[in-house]
């Protein structure tokens, strides 16, 4: 086993009662790119913590490099050459791009001084190396999410690292800044480097992958070469069962107008959009990162500014904020979950009732039984799995976390419910689970908007489909005119139609 250079025996790990693994092996050999794949709460975060050394095994073996690793540290992680790029971005706002690839790693002279400009000129080689345009000297707080990531991947190409693990790394990237990764990575491997890939994203595990291991429940339920298995196989090894290509679309919307925008724009980000959403509607909206779909969104639920109208059920309204969309029973789902949805340090059934504790108030105090019964009666009507409604949202599954969320706004008696890229970092099982609930919205009178990347994603489910391209809606299909082809050439400027709504 001379070409491995980690291998994983029996590895275990509990939380309380809470079997989390139960006897994992992983074998991953030196110059591969290797699929670690697994619905959420399958076990892999957990076992790669486990090798970053954030969290230590209850039982099992570690090899790296043919030597056992009794107890590891991220600081002895390091030192073997183990980096971990992180689903949750592990970078600091208020530094510059250039001060987080070095942090605790700065360039000195003979003196104690911060070489500052050979930090910033190796932090600039990297990055053109990953063929993208971000100052080296920028504050990473002013960067936006694919950029982050980014610099994270730039981080550990920079330590030369032996053995990457990259959690969900295209996320939020272009498909663009995807090819430039993928590029980079296969000229890691042909250097050596080995590279824990995992994604939910199957058609870029088939892409890239030269090998996988599927986890379930904390069990290894299949592992080999990628050429010897398919999209279908590997799904059954994750879920436990075939996951259908159903369409979720549903027929019969009503054609009352719930929310309407004139002219809307915003400096920088989109400009003149114009819509119609009818009750029991699906409306889908898709581009390619940085089209300006998230900012107009933001806009309609009162985050950011703009300029033109928003009628809510005919009626002109002006929304400042937030709080003034949600008095109009708008509401938002960001893509971003862990920053800008869940609240981490609340337990899930708080993440359910912060948005209507006006309906669970006797006087000054929250009435607990009512609390406790509007949050037993969701997680039944969402199938929401968890074992303790008073444990921290934060240990959920992203899946189980987007429904918390779905059914914090339902409580709350929103009639316009806006999902940003809703299925993002969700395994395959749980993406069917969110589009039923979508769909089960819109038969209850619910007006949808999703917004995606995924061109898939809104043929799958939506009525109508919005494509734009650098701020502007340039082009409306019937789903019976949409296909992937259409709307990619929509979307990268190939063709454009009349901007207004059909």
């Amino acid at each position: 086993m001379q070409d491995y250079i980690l291998q994983m025996k029996g590895i275990k790990k509990s939380f309380n009662n809470t079997k989390a693994l139960k006897g994992v092996d992983l074998y991953v050999k030196k110059g591969e790119i290797h699929a670690l794949v697994g619905e959420n709460g399958a076990g892999k975060s957990t076992l790669m913590n486990i090798l970053g050394g954030v969290l230590s095994q209850d039982d099992g073996e570690i090899y790296f490099e043919g030597k056992k690793i009794q107890f590891i540290t991220p600081k002895l992680a390091s030192h073997l050459g183990i980096s971990f790029i992180h689903q949750e971005l592990n970078l600091i706002n208020d530094l510059k791009v250039y001060e987080n690839l070095f942090l605790g790693k700065e360039i000195k002279n003979k003196f104690g001084f911060l070489k500052v400009n050979e930090m910033i000129k190796k932090t600039k080689d990297v990055l053109n190396l990953l063929n993208v345009d971000i100052d080296a000297e920028y504050y990473v707080r002013d960067l936006d999410i694919s950029s982050k990531q980014i610099v994270e991947i730039a981080k550990a190409i920079l330590y030369e690292a032996k053995l990457i693990i990259m959690d969900e790394p295209t996320t939020s990237l272009t498909d663009i800044e995807i090819k430039n990764l993928f590029k980079i990575m296969i000229a890691l491997k042909n250097k050596g480097v080995s590279i824990i890939f995992i994604s939910h994203k199957l058609k870029e595990v088939f892409e890239i992958c030269d090998s996988y291991t599927v986890l379930k429940d904390g069990l290894v339920t299949g592992f080999g070469d990628i050429k010897c298995i398919d999209e279908n196989l590997i799904t059954k090894l994750m879920v436990g069962k075939e996951i259908s290509e159903k369409n979720f679309f549903i027929q019969g919307q009503s054609m009352e107008i719930v929310l309407e925008v004139k002219n809307l724009s915003c400096k920088k980000f989109y400009k003149n959009i114009n819509f119609k959403l009818l009750r029991g509607e699906i409306l889908g909206f898709t581009g390619l990162l940085g089209d300006g779909r998230s900012e107009l969104f933001e806009s309609i639920f009162g985050i950011k500014r703009y300029n033109g109208e928003i009628f809510v059920k005919g009626k002109l309204v002006e929304i400042t904020c937030p709080q003034k969309a949600f008095s109009e029973n708008i509401a938002y789902i960001p893509k971003n979950r862990k920053e800008n949805a869940i609240i981490k340090d609340m337990s899930v059934i708080q993440n359910i009732t912060i948005s209507s504790l006006k309906n669970i108030k006797k006087g000054l105090f929250i009435n607990k039984k009512l609390e406790k019964q509007i949050s037993v009666n969701n997680i039944k009507k969402f199938n929401i799995k968890v074992d303790d409604i008073n444990s921290k949202i934060i240990n959920l599954s992203g899946g189980n976390q987007q429904k918390v969320i779905i059914a914090r706004w339902l409580e709350a008696n929103a009639e316009i419910i806006i999902f940003d890229n809703p299925t993002q970092g969700i395994d395959v099982g749980a993406k069917a689970e969110i589009y039923e609930i979508i769909a089960n919205l819109a038969r209850n009178g619910k007006g949808i908007i999703i917004s995606t990347p995924e061109p898939q994603e809104v043929l799958k489910i939506c009525d109508r489909i919005f494509v734009m391209y650098h701020g502007e809606i340039v082009g409306i299909l019937n789903r019976n005119q949409a296909n992937e082809e259409i709307i990619m050439k929509y979307a990268t400027g190939v063709i454009r139609g009349d901007d207004g709504d059909k």
